[in-house]
């Protein structure tokens, strides 16, 4: 072999052992987009606010220590993501603190196959919570700007399985119906009928009920028949549900 090849071939060996190299190097795409920046405050969040107050079901567990919290809230947010309160996300509207998504979802005992119905969307937080449980999530919004905004955020989280309707909730989804879960984000003084009607047979709803204005109590409804068992939870404070529900 010549000396012109042997030179050669060693450059050539060189620069596949840089780009070899480079690439062991080469972050995750995970960590640029900054999920990983957050990953340690996600699970102290998970154990010091969640499992710490009781919240015991493995699926709501790992769906908190899934869903990327700091993608749901605004900019000006993003840095108490994980704390342990709600955080506004414009139009007067909240995302809700991390425990009462865990409780909410936990009290209605979600699981893989159920189908569900989200009342209020908000950010897409709880949705995202939903949809690492199970595939069939549902969620309205009265608020256009929100649908908006919940929607790019599920859809930079990777969450396809989430399908939103801007509309009044107060009505439901009939299409998607019956539900095996429905979740209300938003302060009612009464059970919307229509959910109640689109519940399965053994179906949960959960729901804020009391004054909207004021304190509610997490309320769960299991149906059965024609007849619905109440539990009262804990005493909450949501946003009220506007539309049909205030008339």
């Amino acid at each position: 072999m010549s000396v012109y090849l042997k030179i050669i071939s060693v450059f050539s060996a060189i620069i596949v052992l840089m780009n070899f190299l480079a690439g062991c190097n080469k972050k995750p795409e995970s960590t640029l987009l900054g999920s990983d920046e957050f990953e340690e405050k996600r699970l102290t969040m998970v154990e010091d606010q969640i499992v710490d107050r009781g919240i015991t079901d493995e699926y709501v567990l790992e769906a908190l220590k899934s869903v990327k919290r700091h993608m749901f809230v605004t900019s000006e947010s993003i840095e108490q993501a994980y704390n342990d309160h709600p955080l506004p996300i414009g139009f007067g509207q909240t995302i809700s603190q991390p425990y009462i998504v865990a409780l909410m979802t936990e009290a209605v005992g979600v699981r893989p196959g159920d189908n569900v119905l989200e009342i209020g969307t908000g950010s897409g937080y709880q949705a995202a919570v939903l949809a690492e449980i199970t595939e069939d999530v549902y969620t309205i919004e009265i608020l256009e700007e929100l649908v908006d905004f919940a929607s790019d955020n599920l859809s930079a989280a990777g969450y396809e399985n989430v399908e939103i309707q801007h509309g009044d909730g107060y009505y439901g989804w009939e299409q998607h119906a019956p539900y095996d879960i429905i979740i209300v984000t938003c302060a009612a003084n009464h059970i919307p009928a229509p959910l109640i009607s689109q519940l399965k047979d053994g179906g949960r709803l959960v729901i804020p009920l009391g004054d909207p204005t004021y304190y509610q109590t997490l309320t769960l409804i299991t149906k059965s028949g024609e007849d619905v068992i109440v539990d009262h939870l804990i005493s909450v404070a949501f946003v009220p549900m506007t539309g049909e529900a205030l008339k």
